[in-house]
Protein backbone atom coordinates (compact mmCIF):
# COMPACT_ATOMS: atom_id res chain seq x y z
CA UNK A 1 0.00 0.00 0.00
CA UNK A 2 1.22 3.81 -0.91
CA UNK A 3 1.68 6.57 1.70
CA UNK A 4 -1.17 8.22 0.54
CA UNK A 5 -3.82 5.17 0.63
CA UNK A 6 -2.28 4.61 4.32
CA UNK A 7 -3.04 8.53 4.79
CA UNK A 8 -6.60 8.15 3.23
CA UNK A 9 -7.47 5.37 5.37
CA UNK A 10 -6.22 6.93 8.99
CA UNK A 11 -8.16 10.47 7.64
CA UNK A 12 -11.52 8.50 7.50
CA UNK A 13 -11.19 7.15 10.44
CA UNK A 14 -10.41 10.24 12.11
CA UNK A 15 -13.41 11.23 10.57
CA UNK A 16 -15.74 9.01 12.20
CA UNK A 17 -14.07 9.33 15.45
CA UNK A 18 -15.00 12.69 15.54
CA UNK A 19 -18.44 12.78 15.36
CA UNK A 20 -20.42 14.79 17.89
CA UNK A 21 -22.10 11.29 19.50
CA UNK A 22 -20.64 11.08 23.06
CA UNK A 23 -22.48 13.47 25.31
CA UNK A 24 -19.03 14.89 26.46
CA UNK A 25 -18.26 16.49 22.82
CA UNK A 26 -22.12 17.10 21.89
CA UNK A 27 -21.59 20.79 22.82
CA UNK A 28 -18.41 21.12 20.30
CA UNK A 29 -20.77 20.95 17.47
CA UNK A 30 -19.36 19.83 13.95
CA UNK A 31 -16.05 21.66 14.38
CA UNK A 32 -13.18 18.94 14.79
CA UNK A 33 -15.22 16.32 12.02
CA UNK A 34 -15.80 19.40 9.73
CA UNK A 35 -12.08 19.90 10.39
CA UNK A 36 -11.74 16.63 9.24
CA UNK A 37 -13.62 16.15 6.44
CA UNK A 38 -11.94 19.39 4.68
CA UNK A 39 -8.77 17.36 5.64
CA UNK A 40 -10.25 14.12 3.62
CA UNK A 41 -11.32 15.94 0.50
CA UNK A 42 -7.72 18.00 -0.17
CA UNK A 43 -5.89 14.50 0.08
CA UNK A 44 -8.41 12.81 -1.98
CA UNK A 45 -7.99 15.25 -4.46
CA UNK A 46 -4.27 15.05 -4.31
CA UNK A 47 -4.43 11.32 -5.00
CA UNK A 48 -6.70 11.85 -8.08
CA UNK A 49 -4.67 14.34 -9.08
CA UNK A 50 -1.24 11.98 -8.47
CA UNK A 51 0.41 14.30 -6.11
CA UNK A 52 0.06 12.21 -3.58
Amino acid sequence: MSLGTILLIILILMLVGAVPSWPHSRAWGYGPSGILGVVLIVVIVMLLMGRL
